[in-house]
């Protein structure tokens, strides 16, 4: 017979409230951006922006140049790790996560073999290690320079190898505020100087232990996104087989049930807000990790909204009405549009698009401006995004 779990139940606001603020959402942390996107865990940054929205929704006084800078004296880079998704980490992260999902991107590469046949990995890696060390690559150069060894294999597929089975990071100007470029890659322990190394453990006696890094990573994630569930934290991760890592660490974590009896894993300092607590309005980017990082989405996504920040292969910027997803954002050349979906309230809030609602989002949306188009001039006027973009 299954062991139903056991705990208190934790009902949707309580999990909104506090995921919100390990996700630094309800109130602006006086924290670096260094300091954020370690405690974040990284940044999801399939594309430039997002990064910079992210921290200026959770820091106070953030500027662009303070994550620019980071990125210029190589202290963060962008490298995939989570999900096959490239995200912006701390140096340090880079060189301990990738190691972590790096069974994930093997798997990635069954999808491949036919058009790796013939191909020795290992010796495509190394090749690849060589080619990029000598001079950072386009992933179209990279492909051209492979194609010359192995000339009956699938480009495609010898560029796919390449980026999973080496650590590899997109150099500057790519990622910088303003600037940025094309995409140009090299490895993460040359672009940064020291090779890869293990997390550090979660205490001195699990030195030596092999599974280490897997609980480190558990205890990072429920600080920056918990209470979670195993599942919570394999959809975060792209891992599978992560329940031995939680049940390692269960004599030193506090377990509670969800609406539904999943059981949730949590630190026992980690901040539980009162559910009633206020959630500021924020303006996220496409792709934010606060949409990404769970199995069960309805503790910021309400089920009526589900699928409603993507259009197709369109994902739009996301809004955050008393903690839940409420709408949709967009720049245009001269305006800030805000689309509110519907008016019937957000997991019972008293009512989005009133007046004061919409005053909020005015404050709002005119801080993060200033924060990150200062000098630029966006009227802000609520309409229809969906509809607008294009």
């Amino acid at each position: 017979m299954t062991k139903q779990p056991s705990g208190p139940v934790l009902g949707t606001r309580a999990l909104n409230r506090a995921t919100l603020d390990r996700q630094l959402l309800l109130r602006r942390s006086p924290r670096s951006a260094k300091d954020a996107v370690a405690h974040l865990v990284g940044l999801q940054a399939q594309n430039v922006k997002p990064p910079y929205y992210a921290l200026a929704a959770r820091l106070d006084g953030f500027v662009p140049e303070q994550l620019s800078g980071l990125m210029a004296d190589r202290e963060v880079v962008r490298i995939v790790t989570l999900r096959s998704t490239i995200h912006t980490h701390t140096a340090a992260d880079a060189l301990t996560l990738r190691p972590l999902v790096q069974p994930a991107r093997t798997r990635e590469l069954t999808a491949f073999r036919e058009g790796l046949a013939g191909v020795e990995l290992d010796r495509l890696a190394a090749l690849a290690r060589d080619l990029v060390e000598a001079e950072p690559r386009t992933m179209a150069g990279l492909r051209e320079a492979l194609r010359a060894e192995w000339p009956d294999a699938d480009p495609r597929s010898l560029a796919v190898a390449a980026r999973c089975t080496l650590p590899l990071v997109q150099v500057t100007p790519r990622g910088l505020w303003g600037r940025s470029g094309q995409v140009a890659l090299t490895t993460a322990e040359h672009w940064l100087g020291r090779p890869a190394e293990p997390a550090p453990t979660p205490d001195a006696t699990a030195a030596t232990d092999p599974d280490a890094a897997t609980d480190t990573a558990v205890l990072r994630y429920l600080a920056a996104f918990g209470p979670a569930s195993v599942r919570d934290m394999q959809t975060w991760a792209g891992l599978t087989r992560l329940r031995a890592a939680f049940e390692r660490l269960r004599p030193r974590l506090l377990t509670f049930r969800d609406e539904t009896g999943a059981e949730l894993f949590d630190l026992p300092d980690a901040p539980r807000p009162d559910p009633g607590t206020p959630a500021p309005p924020r303006f996220l980017p496409e792709f934010d990790n606060l949409l990404l990082s769970h199995a069960d989405r309805t503790r910021v996504v309400p089920a009526e909204h589900r699928g409603r920040a993507w259009q197709g292969n369109q994902a739009h910027r996301t809004l955050l009405v008393d903690g839940f997803l409420a709408g949709v954002w967009k720049l245009t050349e001269d305006a800030l549009v805000i689309e509110i979906f519907g008016a019937a309230g957000v997991s019972g809030a008293a009512g989005v698009g009133g007046a004061a609602e919409r005053a909020a989002l005015v404050e709002e949306g005119e801080r993060m401006l200033a924060a990150l188009h200062p000098g630029e001039r966006y009227d802000i006027r609520f309409g229809d995004v969906v509809a607008q973009a294009g």
